[in-house]
């Protein structure tokens, strides 16, 4: 199994730049920081995986002229379908029936051909292999192939100077990659819904394992297990993870609208949470930066938890 390094994500680095925003992060209060990679192209950090396995194989000359297949919860998607409609390559996205409307509207609206299959991620991902097997369509993984977390990784390279940088964690792409990144230079903390604790358990059997998935972040951290190179990052690199309920993730999307007006999804939430209830706690000096990685939501969900909660 190929597992990337710093190299690799600089490589990757290089051959995306361009075609990816290079987004910002702001000190929102003395030593903690936000990386606003909700402004990515497609809503999320999705985009930079994307555009390294389509380029990379398009130098390799592995790129078919049936274009590609993705299955996702909904953000791989629409980072697959940017970056193929950025590069004329043809696209087909597979997602559960449970994806959000909005998620789905926007890979019709970039040109990828949609379908929704099972209620799960795993559902769409298995009649996603099928359809690869009938095309010959070069397969873009959510999360498990090394130019995918590579590409994810990119966001790293990008991030102020940090003692510790707080990662919501659903397949491990993003939390993958920024550990292979910044591999001696700052701790990484995966944080997950206790609902889908993909590493988590997998830390705790000393293997990926199957759990089940049952939270309101789903569409993003939906996966039912941790990816191979993510967990073999994890335990090279001894990533924490932490876990955070549901209603610590309404909460800490709730707040981040209040009082800094950002929008994001509920998994971009996660990370949020794990200060906002103390599951991380940073020390006195300690620069913590969070990555706030999506915003693929629908704001009416937002207003109808924020009139719950104030009314």
């Amino acid at each position: 199994m190929e597992v990337p390094n710093r190299h690799d994500v600089e490589a990757a680095a290089r051959r995306i730049d361009g075609y990816i925003r290079h987004t910002p992060s702001y000190e929102v209060s003395p030593g903690l920081w936000f990386k606003l990679e909700l402004l990515q192209h497609s809503g999320s950090f999705k985009a930079r995986g994307a555009f390294n396995r389509i380029l990379s194989a398009r130098e390799a000359g592995q790129l078919p002229a049936a274009g590609v297949v993705a299955a996702s919860g909904g953000n791989a998607g629409l980072g697959v379908a940017f970056a193929a409609a950025r590069l004329g390559v043809p696209a087909e996205v597979f997602v559960p029936v449970t994806t959000p409307t909005p998620k789905v509207a926007k890979l019709r609206e970039l040109g990828a051909v949609v379908h929704q299959h099972g209620r799960e991620y795993a559902e769409a991902h298995a009649a996603s292999t099928i359809r690869v097997a009938e095309t010959g369509a070069l397969f873009v993984h959510a999360y498990d192939q090394p130019e995918i977390v590579a590409g994810q990784g990119t966001l790293a390279l990008e991030l102020p100077k940090a003692d510790t940088v707080l990662v919501a964690t659903g397949g491990g792409g993003l939390v993958g990659g920024i550990s292979a990144a910044l591999a001696g230079r700052a701790r990484v903390v995966a944080v997950e819904p206790v609902g889908a604790p993909t590493l988590h358990e997998a830390l705790a059997a000393g293997r990926p394992v199957d759990v089940p998935v049952d939270s309101i972040a789903a569409d993003s951290l939906g996966a039912r297990r941790i990816g191979t190179i993510a967990y073999a990052l994890a335990v090279r690199h001894e990533t924490q993870s932490l876990l955070v309920t549901d209603d610590a993730i309404v909460e800490a999307r709730r707040r981040l609208w209040d009082k800094y007006r950002i929008v994001v999804e509920h998994g971009a939430a996660a990370a949020c949470a794990a200060l906002d209830t103390g599951a991380y706690v940073p020390a006195a000096d300690e620069r913590v930066v969070v990555v706030l990685c999506g915003a693929n939501t629908d704001p009416a969900t937002l207003r109808a938890e924020t009139a719950h909660a104030t009314g």
